[in-house]
């Protein structure tokens, strides 16, 4: 059965991918755009990581949530903002031009930056089998506290990454009018972070003492 499940992932992501590659270009009516190319490597890339590793029940919860969740303006609207800024990119950059402006060492830089925070929220993914969209005790999944890889450091570093590499997405796609949904998208997981972290308090068995050892929510130093 999970190697059925697995399979039927990696079709999806073959179809996504193609879908992806073909609505970005399309978009932007052209072809000849490099970095948008490295961008839906990256982007393929990660969904494949993402296809072999995510527990199962997981990939599950994330489509659809269980029972009990609070906070669902965040999965949507967030949402709505990230695929927002997907339009804007490539119909600035390849038709439009509102705002193309953004430098090609610019671009690279945020596209790099955007790969390896990109590559830690899916790393916090496929080590916490918990990682709901909406902020609920998954009784009904064995819910746990979750302190191995990247929360040794920060106890939400998903939500670091997704942060830190959204708003460097739109860089990478090179469109400055991207960049307001991608901002504000990093506003609403910053507000998912605040509200996540005193529900698990209240809720999570251990949590207190973990949050206690592991001081910092997302930026170790600051926050």
């Amino acid at each position: 059965m999970a190697l059925h499940k697995k399979s039927q992932r990696l079709m999806q992501w073959f179809g996504v991918s193609i879908l992806f590659a073909a609505l970005i270009f399309s978009l932007a009516g052209r072809i000849d755009l490099p970095l948008y190319l490295g961008y839906v490597v990256v982007c393929v890339g990660q969904g494949l990581w993402i296809a072999l590793r995510m527990d199962n029940g997981l990939a599950s919860e994330r489509v659809r949530p269980g029972p009990g969740g609070v906070d669902h303006f965040t999965w949507h609207f967030s949402t709505a903002l990230f695929a927002l800024h997907w339009i804007i990119a490539p119909l600035d950059v390849g038709r439009f031009h509102w705002s193309d402006s953004i430098p090609q060492a610019l671009q690279a830089f945020g596209l790099i930056v955007f790969a390896l925070f990109g590559g830690l929220t899916i790393w916090a993914v496929v080590v916490n089998r918990f990682f709901s969209p909406v902020v609920r005790l998954q009784e009904d999944r064995g819910h746990h506290l979750v302190t191995l890889g990247p929360y040794r450091f920060v106890r939400h570093p998903g939500y670091l990454g997704m942060v830190i590499s959204v708003p460097a997405s739109g860089l990478a796609l090179g469109s400055w009018w991207a960049m307001v949904p991608a901002f504000g998208y990093a506003l609403i997981i910053l507000r998912r972070a605040a509200l996540e972290d005193q529900f698990l308090r209240r809720h999570l068995n251990g949590y207190d003492i973990y949050a206690d050892a592991v001081r910092y929510r997302l930026l170790p130093g600051v926050w």
